[in-house]
């Protein structure tokens, strides 16, 4: 064989060759990218969407555990979701095989135990007490003409840090400072100081300064040990006697760190009036907490989705006397749904809205959801979302799939919602990841 020739069919063989290749890699790295482990709830349908990049088939181990439409294997489509079939609690393993043959990708099935909670949308208020005492600014403290100090500053303590412990005596609260500091000013001795920033614990010595023109001991900080505030009830779950609300972490206005709680409240309030939103200038709710106030739970979390705490009855003014299913972040949709809130007194009311985007998240993470209000009611009476919002239950094909978050700015008929799983997680009702894989079949 002469050598063009030669080159010529190693050109076509290192060609079908590449073909060949792309054929088996791009799909390989589609599968790598399809999700380790799903949730699905016992005796629920459960349409799980996959996208695969070729022509597959899916097959289980544990039939007994997740069934697939009454057969051994069936073929998986961009277009269509796979329809599994929980009939108990346990775990399965879905393989995917491309071309039906090549066993590519296997998917961790969780089979959990059914799930419903009480949609709330009540205007909720919350006390919170931090643990510990928060600082939120420095100032200078003169001790004389000639010097200005902050012994806070002077100590290394920053702004969002939380002091739990002086002379080794916890903090509850701000009462049992001006006494420390003023005794140890007296003996001329500095305070052992504990306190938290982020996940480090820290330990400093802190010495009060005279203040000349006061004429009393200060440390030079400003400092605050509770919040107040109004927001939305998302959930009760009764089952449990626990609640979930707001759907966003409250942080300190002034420091704008999370508040680490140390006890707190919910209870009844009334929305007196509403300062609509408008573009560049989100709008709140005003409202009131009653003098004979019911309360309504207590606060044990503050997270990065909300507020959880113990509540012992389904609260009054509920549109719902029974729980409703919930939807796990694969199961929500682009389209039509709606939200609980109150814009008049304690009623709560419906209101249509679209859901725009919905984010791919296999683990908690915040924004999970775009929403835009289509109600010309809510739009008339508010101008979209506003601040008080937060936590409005989103509801969608009568499942409970998530709660209101936050506004856009400069769109005040838009803004984010997290899905009611990550919610449901931090609040204890619902099993993480992982979790779910020690059951055994019923």
């Amino acid at each position: 064989m002469n050598s063009p020739l030669r080159k010529k069919l190693l050109g076509l063989l290192f060609a079908f060759f590449l073909c060949v290749l792309s054929q088996v890699v791009q799909p390989m790295q589609s599968y790598a990218s399809l999700p380790d482990e799903v949730q699905v709830f016992a005796g629920r349908q459960a349409d799980v969407r996959l996208t695969v990049p070729a022509a597959s088939s899916a097959v289980v181990d544990r039939p007994d555990i997740v069934g697939l439409d009454h057969q051994s294997a069936i073929k998986v489509t961009r277009q269509e979701p796979l329809h599994l079939h929980p009939q108990q609690t346990g775990h399965a393993k879905l393989t995917l095989k491309l071309w039906g043959k090549i066993p590519v990708k296997t998917v961790n099935v969780n089979v959990i135990p059914d799930l419903r909670v009480v949609p709330g949308g009540q205007t909720i208020g919350v006390k919170v007490k931090s643990a510990g005492i928060l600082v939120v600014g420095h100032h200078l403290v003169r001790s004389n003409p000639d010097e200005q100090k902050s012994p806070g500053e002077a100590a290394g303590i920053k702004l969002g840090d939380l002091i739990t412990h002086m002379d080794g005596k916890r903090l509850d609260g701000v009462s049992g400072v001006s006494e420390a500091v003023e005794l140890a000013g007296k003996r001329n001795q500095g305070i052992d100081v504990v306190l938290k920033r982020g996940n480090e614990t820290i330990k400093t010595k802190l010495t009060p300064a005279y203040d000349a023109e006061d004429k009393a001991w200060r440390l030079g900080l400003y400092i605050r040990d509770s919040a107040a505030g109004v927001g939305t009830l998302t959930f009760y779950a009764p089952d449990q006697g626990v609640y979930g609300a707001l759907g966003h972490v409250i942080t300190d206005m002034n420091t704008q760190t999370s508040i680490v709680v140390g006890s707190g409240q919910i209870v009844q309030s009334n929305v007196t009036s509403i300062s609509k939103s408008e573009t560049g200038d989100p709008g709140e709710k005003r409202a009131h907490f009653l003098k004979e106030s019911k309360i309504l739970g207590n606060i044990e979390r503050n997270t990065a989705f909300g507020i959880f705490g113990k509540m012992s009855q389904n609260p009054e003014h509920s549109l719902y006397s029974q729980g409703i299913p919930v939807a796990f972040s694969h199961e929500v949709k682009e389209g039509p749904a709606e939200i609980l809130t109150v814009v008049d007194g304690q009623q709560v009311e419906r209101f249509t809205i679209d859901i725009v985007h919905v984010a791919d998240q296999s683990e908690p993470a915040t924004k999970g959801l775009v929403l835009r209000i289509t109600d010309p009611k809510l739009i008339d009476k508010t101008g979209g979302i506003v601040q008080g919002m937060s936590g409005s239950p989103i509801v969608q094909d009568g499942k409970l799939i998530g709660a209101v978050t936050h506004v856009f700015v400069n769109d005040p008929k838009s803004g984010y919602g997290c899905f009611i799983e990550w919610m449901l997680q931090d609040a204890g009702v619902m099993m993480k990841k992982g979790q779910a894989k020690n059951l055994k079949a019923g």
